[in-house]
């Protein structure tokens, strides 16, 4: 059975410079101890709301913990900010490819608004917070693709190495000034070619939320529980992220009908991922 979702996650971790006292001090505290959590470790925790009875879309406190991973020496964390990610997720529920009944179901329009609630006053207390974490359901956006280069990929097969899991994992990270640097040339070879297109909103989108974060922050792609539904071949032969750098050079070159054919190839072949939701 899967031990995740079938989400996959875009993560920004920021050097403990980035963050004020003393919030500072308890994550270097944090960062020392012994046994840090996993991506599983933070699934248990946020399911625990959704089988409470009633259900609780959002939990009561914000999330202390956070990924931990070091650069170069640097120790640098990505906050779960579980509280605040619920209750931006409520936000999407109208874009799920689901029945409305279907929603109403599993999450209750009455506990739905009395979350939205919630977080509409919290926000006007905390106008600037952003989450360090994008989630993706059934699929990788396209944008997520266009902050990273295929040398950066790192590919786990079942068994691969001491660490190994039960499951093929597949991830990449880059440094966020190329991440930005990708972001930006990107854009600009999309608004130059399509400028009406809904790439250009999208690279806006996550260009924006780039700049939110230390320049010395590290960036990941991290496919999460896409693996479980896609076979371990298909991952190893998954180059998403090489096929964006082409579209993308392809249009900064005025080829807009090779660049074309490539977004639709790629867009294609996650639909057919994400359609698998509503598989038997």
């Amino acid at each position: 059975m899967p031990k995740v979702p079938y989400a996959a996650y875009l993560r920004v971790y920021e050097p403990l410079a980035a963050f004020p006292e003393p919030e500072r001090s308890h994550w270097a505290d944090y960062a020392r101890r012994e046994r840090l959590p996993t991506a599983q470790d933070e699934l248990r925790d946020a399911l625990t709301g959704l089988v409470a009875q009633p259900v609780r879309l959002a939990p009561s406190a914000e999330s202390a913990d956070a990924f931990v991973t070091t650069v170069d020496g640097v120790v640098c964390v990505c906050p779960w900010r579980t509280r605040l990610r619920s209750w931006q997720a409520l936000g999407e529920v109208g874009h799920w490819l689901m029945p409305q009944p279907v929603v109403d179901l599993a999450l209750p329009p009455g506990v739905r608004q009395r979350a939205a609630d919630e977080y509409d006053r919290w926000r006007e207390r905390n106008p600037d917070a952003r989450p360090w974490i994008r989630s993706a359901l059934w699929h990788v956006p396209v944008r997520w693709f266009a902050l990273f280069a295929d040398d950066e990929r790192i590919f786990h097969k079942v068994g691969d190495g001491p660490d190994a899991g039960d499951a093929p994992a597949l991830s990449y990270r880059t440094p966020m000034v190329e991440a930005r640097r990708r972001v930006a040339r990107g854009l600009r070879a999309v608004r130059e070619a399509m400028p009406e297109g809904p790439l250009v909103d999208a690279l806006t989108d996550v260009g924006r939320w780039l700049e939110e974060f230390h320049p010395r922050s590290l960036v990941e792609l991290d496919y999460g529980g896409l693996i479980y539904t896609i076979s371990e071949d298909q991952l190893a032969a998954d180059r998403s992220v090489a096929e964006v750098a082409e579209g993308l050079a392809a249009l900064a070159a005025g080829d807009v009908e090779r660049a074309t054919r490539l977004y639709e190839e790629l867009t294609d072949r996650w639909m057919t991922i994400r359609e698998r939701q509503f598989a038997n």
